[in-house]
């Protein structure tokens, strides 16, 4: 793979540059050029908020496998998101975890990582916008979906005009609104299971549905089914680092937010989800239609309603409609940004990788926007089994993508061991270091076979059904297919993967001047306490 480089000395410390373009006392740093470049507007707060189904989990699972699926998969993301900060705060380069997995661990496996994530996002936002529209069914039924449509996609259209600062003040403004909301929700809750609510018949609730109709549904298979709905849920954590090619100032931003974002997400889906295990049965038949984004079976939605309070479900739906646009905003983002980073690096159409002035690149947008125009299909009869097989491309591919970031953490350790490096040369170190990113990959694995587990068998049937296998795990083949397209289209050049002292450590190099915060000795006390900083 060829890159346009120009080397950048930083203006802080004037080092001398030896044979290798390493600085003494320095880092080196190696930008990509293009013509013109995307912008990098991302302010911190913009950083940290962008990071931020279940009845259907809650109906399959029980409340237990809820909190423990989701709490599987935050912990996998606390590991993920650790090494992600390590990797972009040094390379904060454009395409971000895909370019990770081109130079660390081999082109063509950082080729289908793009091209699946890229598609994972394009398919996601005719869903969102379609739920938006659904949305507006809880108060007005008498008008088309069509109509919501239209103007949720093109307030998305308006947005993407402003570049990544018009996404990222949009993406601020409405998770904001969701953390208000949630904490609401989260009070809320609490009252309703101390039966302080006086117009709910219930009383004291208690733990009374973790006994009946008890904590796990469906055994086994019940809790593994909660796996892609939590990866699904939890989508979009990556985009921190996708986003480091536009931040401001990433060595101060990347790190605070990879810190807060994990926590936050754990914190506003665990707790809110155990909350909701609690005062919403689980056996509960309005559930059943949660999964097609029929808010008025939304668990949160149903919890209010369950208690009798007037006016208060209208509220929290809005904030749904609100988390549902903000999805779409990310779809924008995400999908858009890889697709020109794949074009920029030879692994897509030239025309993709156009950046206008103002740092937008146009045609990407433009792609995304015609693949938000699919959400129309659900005014046809057979719109929800389109839906099926796009939603199949997406929740899926988080895993493959999460564990390509941890391997790559893994092997730019070893590399930058091999290559001479200190640990001490880092600007920002991953909390649980490599040994964090090995249980991260793991976990991923882990959870990808008890989803192809699910994904035979079912909970409720039908076994070994082919048709329901690959709507669950189309994005496997998809990735193997992409992977093995790039080999052929380089006629299996190369070694199957990058060798450890022949990874490129330069290119894409920030300049930092290391000297500014010299090592601090290592102790337990240390450890623990950078841990918790790390955490909260």
């Amino acid at each position: 793979m060829e890159y346009d480089t120009k080397e950048k000395l930083s203006d802080e410390s004037p080092a001398k540059v030896d044979e290798y373009g390493v600085h003494e006392g320095g880092v080196h740093d190696v930008e990509a050029v293009p013509a013109n470049v995307l912008s990098r507007s991302l302010k911190g707060r913009h950083m940290q908020m962008i990071a931020i189904g279940s009845g259907n989990a809650l109906s399959n699972g029980g409340p237990a496998s809820v909190v423990l699926g989701y709490s599987f998969v935050g912990l996998l993301l606390l590991f993920t998101v650790q090494a992600l900060g390590e990797l972009a705060v040094l390379y904060p380069v454009n395409g971000a975890f895909f370019n990770y997995a081109v130079r660390f661990i081999d082109p063509a496996w950082g080729f289908a990582m793009g091209w699946d994530y890229a598609i994972g996002w394009l398919t996601v936002l005719p869903f969102e916008i379609s739920a938006a529209g659904l949305t507006i069914d809880f108060w007005r039924t008498d008008i088309n979906i069509g109509v919501w449509i239209a103007v949720f996609l093109t307030i998305l259209a308006a947005v993407q005009i402003f570049g990544v600062r018009g996404y990222g003040e949009v993406e601020f403004f409405l998770s904001f609104i969701k953390i208000l909301g949630v904490l609401g929700f989260i009070l809320f809750g609490i009252i309703v299971d101390c039966g302080g609510v006086k117009s709910d018949p219930r009383g004291y609730i208690g733990a009374k549905y973790w006994y009946d109709p008890g904590a796990f549904q469906n055994g086994f298979q019940g809790f593994c089914s909660v796996f892609v709905t939590a990866a699904f849920a939890f989508g979009g954590t990556e985009l921190v680092g996708l986003a480091a090619a536009e931040a401001a100032d990433p060595r101060k931003t990347l790190p605070r937010a990879t810190k807060q974002v994990f926590w936050r997400i754990s914190f506003f889906y665990v707790i809110s989800l155990l909350i909701v295990g609690l005062i919403v049965p689980s056996n509960n038949q309005d559930l059943l239609g949660a999964s097609n984004s029929n808010t008025k079976s939304s668990p949160f939605v149903l919890a209010i309603t369950l208690a009798n309070v007037n006016g208060l479900p209208s509220v929290f739906n809005a904030i749904i409609t609100i988390s549902v646009i903000s999805v779409a905003n990310s779809c924008t983002f995400a999908s858009t940004r890889t697709m020109q980073a794949l074009a920029a690096s030879g692994m897509g159409p030239g025309f993709l990788k156009y950046i206008d002035k103002r740092g937008r690149p146009l045609w990407c947008v433009l792609i995304q926007i015609a693949f938000g125009l699919l959400a129309f299909v659900n005014e046809a009869t057979t719109g929800a089994t389109v839906f099926d097989w796009l939603l199949s491309l997406s929740g899926l591919s988080y895993f493959f993508v999460w564990g390509s970031i941890c391997l790559s953490h893994i092997r730019f350790r070893h590399a930058w061991k091999a290559q001479g490096h200190t640990l001490s040369e880092l600007p920002y170190q991953a909390q649980f270091g490599i040994y964090g990113s090995y249980a991260g990959f793991l976990l991923n694995w882990i959870a990808l076979i008890a989803t192809f587990y699910v994904s035979l068998y079912p909970v409720g049937g039908p076994n070994l059904n082919p048709t329901y296998f690959f709507q669950e795990y189309l994005a496997g083949p998809l990735v193997i297919l992409l992977y093995l397209f790039w080999k052929c289209w380089t006629r299996f050049r190369g070694p199957l993967w990058v060798s450890i002292k022949e990874i490129d450590l330069l290119t894409g190099m920030r300049a930092l001047d290391l000297d500014e915060d010299p090592p601090v000795k290592t102790s337990y006390r240390t450890w623990m306490m950078g841990t918790l900083r790390g955490l909260f």
